[in-house]
């Protein structure tokens, strides 16, 4: 048993977290019909007039594959692809990327509504009109001198499009909104990523998975990868339905999806200020835990779940919320911070 358990936990920890298990076409890519069948048609239309792609915002939640679809992109096309990410980049080192892309080339920027103003701004020209503007010397006496460009595609990922600016929004040519996944799809995806790991995982078991992974497949993949190593030191090493719940429930996953960070929000949201209206710092510092991780992270999932409400006021607690914690709701709550 010991060797079997060494072996396998080797062979998660090379491939579980890299790109094997990302698809490699749009065909292998599960969900988000709607999105795929708009790339598939810009991507064949761009290759009948052999010319680059528009430049493409990708718009959702963390996880659900706007990486992978970049790559997907570049692949499909035929073409480099050039990852960095927002706010990592400076000035110079736009400059550098940009001069050095091919054509047709997919640069791809995660968390673009990160980027630093200027540098949003250094790109508008290269995007619109593929010319790269830097300034020689300073005061009157500075130059602007016009450096051509390849015909490049720019692929941004955004979890907050609003933090861009509208002339930097409007440069894209093609808006792409991500939705979260279905338990259905993320239980396809499961099976087929345990397929590849050579997990042996029973439908059901794979289908609790996913109802739990809070719609999104990047977490449907880590709670696999928890989920197997409890089977393997708990378990007969195969995921049936009692191991799968087992297993989620030592990890504080509970039936909706959500961790003991999301019910600590909950929890200091309506017991500790009643319900709100509350703001982001101060859940933020009652939980311990990043203002924009709790806005990025967590809170997506609370809101479409329907157990928060954003406020001009700050964030409240609906009826959903307490239900769900086993708590008494007060009838005159709505009344309370409208």
């Amino acid at each position: 048993m010991s060797e079997r358990l060494v072996s396998s936990s080797r062979l998660i920890d090379d491939d579980f977290e890299g790109y094997s298990l990302r698809p490699k076409t749009l065909d292998e890519f599960i969900g988000q019909e709607r999105v795929k069948e708009k790339l598939r048609i810009a991507i064949q239309a761009a290759k009948a007039t052999r010319r680059p792609l528009e430049h493409i915002l990708l718009v959702g939640p963390q996880g659900l594959g706007k990486t992978t679809l970049a790559e997907i992109i570049a692949r499909e096309m035929g073409v480099n692809f050039k990852p960095t990410i927002g706010p990592a980049l400076e000035r110079l080192d736009l400059s550098a990327i940009l001069t050095n892309l091919e054509d047709g080339d997919i640069l791809f920027v995660d968390e673009i509504h990160r980027m630093k103003p200027v540098v949003q701004e250094t790109l508008y020209p290269a995007m619109e009109d593929f010319v790269l503007d830097i300034t020689i010397g300073q005061g009157p006496s500075a130059k602007v001198v016009r450096i051509p460009l390849p015909r490049f595609t720019l692929v941004g990922a955004t979890t907050r499009e609003g933090l861009l600016a509208a002339p930097f929004r409007n440069r894209f040519g093609i808006h792409l909104r991500l939705d979260y996944y279905s338990p259905e799809e993320l239980k396809v995806i499961i099976l087929m990523n345990a397929a590849k790991l050579g997990i042996e995982i029973d439908e059901d078991a794979a289908f609790e998975i996913a109802r739990r992974s809070r719609g999104t497949p990047r977490i449907a993949n880590r709670m696999l990868r928890r989920v197997w190593d409890y089977a393997l030191v708990r378990g007969e090493g195969r995921i049936d339905i009692k191991t799968a719940r087992e297993a989620l429930e030592m990890y504080g996953i509970d039936e909706m999806g959500l961790d003991e960070m999301d019910r600590a929000i909950l929890r200091t949201i309506i017991e500790k200020f009643n319900g709100g209206p509350v703001g982001l710092s101060t859940i933020a510092t009652a939980v311990s835990e990043d203002e924009r991780t709790i806005e990025d992270v967590y809170e997506p999932y609370l809101i479409k779940l329907g157990f928060i409400t954003l406020t001009p006021r700050g964030r409240v607690a609906n009826r959903k919320a307490y239900e769900h914690l086993g708590l008494p709701y007060p009838e005159r709550q709505e009344m309370l911070w409208r």
